[in-house]
């Protein structure tokens, strides 16, 4: 092993040609050097990624700042854009107080193989050609489900656009529905 305070001769062939003067080629061997040991040779003065991280933030606080802000104004407009989540109580409460519809975006073989009682199934795939099926509901709630929550943002946009007031999306999917024990309806409906 080449001891890291003693430049390699290889080191000294590649900078002497690049450089021309003897006294700037020793003093650039030497910084070299020095920077090589500090950063190598003892592992306590490097910083851990963690600690250069906490560095880079109070280094570039207002930088950090508007990332932060822009960070979560994005995640907030998506979350209006799309309709708020509901968890599976909520929706339980929605169907039984406020008459809610649930609308079920799944493909029609997983949607004859359990779905909420009461949903109407209009998959993701022909939801643009049957969306007009929907134009009785614009004054209930109405809440998108899909299989794991993936479509139901879309979804939820595409309803916004065409004037529903109040779409929601059960957060989790059919998946969170089925896990939480709550009954599903086998067949079509």
């Amino acid at each position: 092993m080449i001891h890291p305070r003693s430049p390699t001769p290889f080191t000294s062939d590649i900078l002497s040609s690049i450089v021309g003067r003897r006294e700037t080629q020793r003093a650039l061997i030497a910084n070299l050097t020095v920077l090589y040991s500090v950063a190598f040779s003892n592992p306590k003065n490097r910083l851990p990624m963690i600690a250069q991280i906490f560095e880079f933030i109070g280094n570039h606080l207002i930088l950090v700042g508007m990332f932060v802000f822009l960070l979560i104004a994005f995640f907030v407009h998506e979350a209006r854009r799309s309709g708020a989540t509901v968890s599976t109580s909520v929706l339980v409460n929605l169907i039984n107080k406020e008459d809610a519809m649930v609308l079920d975006v799944r493909d029609s073989k997983e949607y004859r193989e359990g779905h909420i009682a009461g949903s109407l199934n209009i998959p993701y795939t022909s939801f643009d050609k049957r969306s007009t099926e929907l134009g009785e509901f614009k004054e209930k709630p109405l809440v998108v489900v899909c299989k794991i929550g993936q479509h139901s943002g879309t979804v939820g946009r595409k309803l916004g656009q065409l004037g529903f007031e109040d779409v929601r999306r059960l957060s989790g999917g059919m998946t969170e529905w089925s896990s939480a024990g709550l009954p599903v309806v086998k067949g079509k409906s």
